[in-house]
């Protein structure tokens, strides 16, 4: 998969787990400028991901994820 192609199957999944249908992400959007993307929600979604793409994040790289970039450049390492 090549990075717009991870980018729009991460937006699908944030939009699904935050019930946000027109959501759309880049790389440079936080957490923090979501609606709803609390700690909580960060959890739920890093899990749907991993089911997503077929692979398991450790727990120092979930809490180090800053950015919907950074979290995009994670599965491509991963992949």
């Amino acid at each position: 998969m090549n990075h717009d192609e991870i980018l729009h199957k991460v937006t699908a999944v944030v939009q699904d787990q935050l019930d946000l249908d027109t959501l759309q992400l880049a790389d440079d959007t936080l957490a923090s400028d979501v609606e709803g993307w609390d700690s909580l929600a960060h959890v739920r979604i890093m899990i749907a991901v991993e089911q997503a793409f077929g692979i398991r994040f450790q727990t120092s790289q979930i809490t180090g994820i800053a950015s919907v970039g950074e979290l995009i450049a994670l599965v491509e390492s991963m992949g």
